[in-house]
């Protein structure tokens, strides 16, 4: 019996925010989790390039859904192939005032300015070392929003987190705090990462997360300094929700500030991930989302260079099961096309 069985209908009545609570509460509790992940099939299992990281499936849980770190292995049994926890910041902080999550139902979509609220480091490491799920876990670290050094918060939330978490993502590209984005101008992050890749000692690999609301420049200049970070970089996840509010939206809440995510950042998201890709040819691996929500989709990030890819806001519509229909219509895809490999797919349409 799953979440869905239970009724994610139920849930869906509810205001956002607390449908939200009220599916972390049901997972920790185990209650709908199943007992054993889908099966995954061979064609599936991918070794992302530079990080060396080893996936049974292309398909990650983004950040944002399990902020505290608090239902990992709950969620590895939907079949992700790999799971992300975050933001988390050094100190707790409650976020922005409520209501802060808006459900854009005739779009699919959603509109959030939650403002990075999580229990901070302490409450997350404590969750993350008692980790046992079958897939790599991924811990994103973020900075608070009245910190002095945004970049010392960084570098606390990496040593922090490196020795227990499988990856670890540097996100500077939440529109949700304030002057947050300034840190991808071509300065700022050479700083930025010069302190994180002096403060990752662990070896394990780091991705940075960049917004899809990026001009041609700034990507050649984001890929100049990613190139002068050094080997202990491995990669990009792009990209995060956007700013933009695309004249096609017909929900009630599109005017609400904050950043969207949902089937209307598909399209611009996939362009930005082309373009980093042909910008950085290989050098590093990307992880693909926005806007994903079949196999599809999936598939389009993977032919445009993703290695693997990332979903949560169509979890809202689709359900929790979404991941393995994703995983079962990739199989699919692959096959119709001739490739015996998702490997052999990654990059075909750049």
């Amino acid at each position: 019996m799953s979440l869905t069985d239970l009724g994610v209908a139920a849930i869906k009545m509810l205001p956002p925010e607390l449908a939200h609570t009220a599916t972390i509460r049901l997972l920790k509790a185990r209650i709908g989790v199943p007992m054993r992940p889908p099966a995954t099939h061979p064609t599936l299992a991918v070794k992302l390039p530079k990080s060396g990281l080893a996936l049974s499936g292309p398909v990650g849980l983004a950040a944002g859904f399990d902020k505290n770190c608090d239902v990992p292995a709950a969620m590895a049994k939907y079949g992700f192939g790999f799971v992300e926890c975050g933001t988390v910041t050094p100190r707790p902080q409650p976020g922005n005032p409520k209501p802060r999550l808006f459900r854009l139902s005739e779009d699919r979509a959603v509109i959030n300015r939650m403002g990075f609220n999580n229990e901070g480091l302490d409450y997350f490491v404590g969750n993350l070392e008692t980790y046992q799920g079958e897939v790599p876990i991924g811990a994103n670290v973020g900075a608070n929003k009245e910190s002095d050094d945004r970049i010392a918060d960084y570098v606390e939330g990496v040593e922090a987190v490196a020795p227990h978490a499988d990856y670890i993502t540097i996100n500077i590209s939440s529109p949700n705090t304030p002057g947050l984005r300034g840190l991808q101008d071509k300065a700022s992050l050479e700083a930025l990462l010069t302190a994180c890749g002096q403060a990752e000692r662990a070896g394990k690999p780091v991705f940075l997360k960049v917004a899809p609301d990026l001009d041609p420049q700034a990507i050649k200049d984001i890929c100049g300094v990613v190139r002068g970070a050094g080997a202990w970089l491995s990669g990009l996840i792009v990209s995060n929700t956007t700013l933009a509010r695309p004249e096609s939206l017909r929900s009630a809440d599109k005017g609400e500030t904050g950043g969207l995510s949902g089937a209307p950042l598909m399209e611009p998201s996939t362009e930005v991930l082309k373009a980093f890709a042909r910008e950085l040819g290989g050098e590093f691996d990307l992880i693909g989302a926005g806007g994903i929500a079949s196999g599809e989709d999936a598939y389009r990030k993977i032919k445009a260079g993703a290695h693997a890819v990332q979903l949560y806001s169509a979890l809202v519509y689709e359900g929790p099961e979404l991941a393995e229909r994703i995983n079962q219509d990739l199989v699919s895809l692959l096959q119709a096309d001739g490739f015996t490999t998702l490997a052999e797919a990654v990059g075909k349409d750049l």
